[in-house]
């Protein structure tokens, strides 16, 4: 796992306020899928509990996993007392015991190449459920990202992480059901979208710009620089396209 990958736990308390949370749709899709009922879940990379509040549920027992100690304390502040919690990163879980449900939530592409849908697959029962969320929260007004793309500019050349298998944009399939379909390990991939339009202040927008990795990655001036020159060309609410992208498979 990079450093990167571990840069959130110095803004635990902002990733709470200013990400979003997951909509039900998001469970009913997951379920609907699955065929059946789902009695065991494991979350990889689960933050601050955003998608763990939507799966853990009478009947469903959630193990939240997440190697950052501050974000796994925030975590343990906002969901049910009956989601177990493991401070590990998903290279570092035991094998063993296996789950009905996989789930990862803007969390997969941190973790590492080498092995993944091997130990993905160790991790599921046979037939069980792989569900990977995420998708970028973008400006939805074409002259406020250009405007923001123009602040940010001196800074970072962009604040998105790119494909990890470098698949284009325009692939009807997208990663990671890219790499599923190859694996040989899954079968049944599937690409579901979830609209999802937003409408925040200036000032939401920039504590959510102020929990990504990007931004993180930043000396601390610089990182206040971008930040009041992005502020300088926002309106005062601004619009967000913030599609949820599912991919789903089944363990062979």
């Amino acid at each position: 796992m990079s450093v990167r990958a571990l840069s959130f736990g110095s803004v635990a308390e902002a990733y709470e306020q200013f990400r979003p949370g997951y909509p039900e749709e998001l469970f009913t899709l997951v379920t609907t899928y699955a065929g059946g009922p789902i009695r065991t879940a494991l979350e990889i990379g689960a933050g601050t509990g955003k998608a763990t509040r939507l799966f853990a549920r009478p009947g469903l027992a959630v193990t939240a996993t997440e190697p950052d100690e501050a974000m796994l304390a925030e975590l343990r502040r906002h969901v049910p007392a009956g989601v177990r919690t493991v401070r590990a990163a998903f290279e570092d879980l035991p094998l063993g015991e296996t789950f009905g449900l996989v789930y990862v939530a803007a969390a997969l592409h941190w973790t590492r190449p080498e092995g993944r849908w091997e130990r993905m697959a160790a991790l599921l029962a046979p037939g069980g459920v792989l569900a990977s969320i995420g998708g970028p929260v973008r400006l939805a007004d074409p002259a406020v990202e250009r405007a923001v793309s123009a602040a940010r500019a001196p800074y970072l050349d962009t604040d998105e992480v790119p494909s990890p298998d470098g698949t284009p944009p325009e692939r009807a399939m997208q990663w990671p059901g890219t790499e599923l379909e190859r694996s040989g390990l899954f079968t049944d991939v599937r690409q579901e979208t979830i609209p999802r339009r937003l409408t925040v202040t200036a000032a939401h927008y920039l504590g959510h710009l102020s929990t990504i990795s990007a931004y993180l990655q930043l000396p601390d001036r610089r990182r206040e620089q971008v930040f009041d020159r992005i502020a300088g060309v926002l309106p005062p609410t601004v619009d967000l396209d913030a599609d949820l992208i599912a991919h789903l498979a089944r363990r062979r």
